[in-house]
């Protein structure tokens, strides 16, 4: 009973500690990766933090969506596939890629630093980065 007892606690801790630690940071280097924590965008409407130079941001500034990501080439994998929740950022650092959003009004968008126009709340929107050259 005692050893049952202690497995169950040691299991209970371990749960807790996987659920509210960090995911590893393994994969490859486009792949997303996901923060919580909600950003403010410059009055300008362009960032200019060290993430400007990136091909593709993606924050959540509206109700949650499904978000598809896929590099934009004859193999087409699939980076990114699933729903997103207010406040959520994704960054990728290569590029090209392809962005298909459920609710594009949704999302706020940034290509290689310049905030894309705001689409439509509740449309289905997409987005093409090109590889720079």
């Amino acid at each position: 009973m005692v050893a049952a007892l202690a497995l169950l606690v040691v299991g209970g801790m371990a749960l807790v500690n996987a659920i509210i630690s960090e995911p590893d940071k393994t994969g490859p280097s486009t792949a997303a990766s996901p923060s919580a924590g909600k950003t403010t965008p410059s009055s300008n409407g362009t960032t200019t933090s060290p993430r400007a130079a990136l091909p593709l941001v993606i924050r959540v500034t509206g109700q949650p969506t499904t978000v598809v990501v896929r590099v934009a080439d004859t193999g087409g994998k699939v980076l990114t596939n699933g729903t997103l929740n207010t406040g959520d950022t994704l960054q990728y650092e290569d590029a090209p890629l392809q962005v298909v959003a459920t609710n594009g009004g949704s999302l706020q968008v940034v290509i290689y630093g310049k905030v894309q126009p705001r689409e439509p709340n509740g449309q289905r929107a997409q987005w093409f980065v090109r590889a720079r050259g």
